[in-house]
């Protein structure tokens, strides 16, 4: 997991969360959110199959995004640094929530009948 970027970056967001102030109510909400998002990411990692990695990659990104919704109703100010580990976090969550993210194999391979896919006029 030490080469996993987003596993590390939601490390330090969950780190992050628990060090702030706010409500009670929200500050639980928060810190469930942010530790769902590493413990998904770990669980989905795990996975052998695509279809349940995205799964599971899927609900991080869900906890994500509960997460910064919790810190917006806080009221949390963040400095910039603290916004770039969020944006970079969410960044990397929603790319690796997206089937489209798959590796694709010979993507500069031709098509059987020679045309390279791209339409031309009539």
């Amino acid at each position: 997991m030490k080469k996993f970027r987003a596993y590390q970056l939601a490390i330090k967001f969950y780190n992050y969360c628990d060090g702030l102030e706010m409500p009670q109510f929200l500050r639980d909400q928060v810190l469930r959110a942010s530790s769902s998002v590493a413990l998904n990411l770990s669980e989905g990692s795990a996975r052998r199959g695509q279809r349940d990695r995205l799964r599971f990659f899927n609900v991080a990104y869900a906890s994500y995004c509960e997460a910064v919704t919790g810190l917006d109703l806080a009221k949390v100010s963040r400095s910039a640094v603290q916004k770039d580990l969020i944006d970079h976090l969410g960044a990397c969550l929603y790319r690796l929530a997206r089937p489209s993210t798959t590796p694709i194999t010979n993507i500069d391979r031709r098509l059987p009948d020679g045309n390279d896919g791209t339409q031309s006029e009539i």
